[in-house]
């Protein structure tokens, strides 16, 4: 799977590690910053830049990793066409994936131990779109993304 990955300051020790795991698994990984020494890193020009190569195809999938990432997963879905969870463990990552047909994984490297991380990490990767009522779901939010409405 080619997937793009983005930390701010916060992020970026958890996001060199889940570069190394995802690489050892075979994913292709883009790297798309920020890098160790960079003192203060403003996230949302990261979340964008990564939700843009998963637009426009040129990715897979996206992790943008912050420090609580809130304001990742915030700015990660203003951009059409981007759904991204925020997941602190296994089973947000399932249902981000199973339920909400996740593109984006959002990760706060102040609330979660490395080695969850890579547990979420590897769960939503692997953790397949249901489809059938999550499908209509995933649909009605598409119609709002798009300024429409459901009423």
């Amino acid at each position: 799977m080619r997937i793009a990955i983005a930390a701010d300051h916060n992020g970026v020790a958890l996001k060199g590690r889940l570069i190394e795991t995802l690489r050892a698994d075979g994913h292709e990984v883009d790297d798309r910053g920020a890098h160790p020494g960079e003192e203060l890193v403003d996230y949302p020009p990261l979340c964008e830049d990564v939700c843009r190569r998963v637009i426009d195809g040129r990715a897979d999938r996206a992790i943008v990793v912050g420090g609580s990432g809130q304001g990742e997963v915030i700015a990660c879905n203003k951009m059409p066409g981007i759904r991204a969870g925020l997941c602190p463990d296994v089973w947000h990552a399932e249902i981000s994936r199973g339920n909400n047909d996740a593109n984006v994984l959002v990760l706060g490297a102040k609330a979660i131990e490395p080695e969850t991380a890579e547990l979420v990490v590897a769960t939503w990767l692997t953790t397949p779109f249901k489809g059938d009522v999550h499908a209509r779901r995933v649909a009605m939010i598409e119609t709002l993304e798009q300024g429409g409405s459901l009423l």
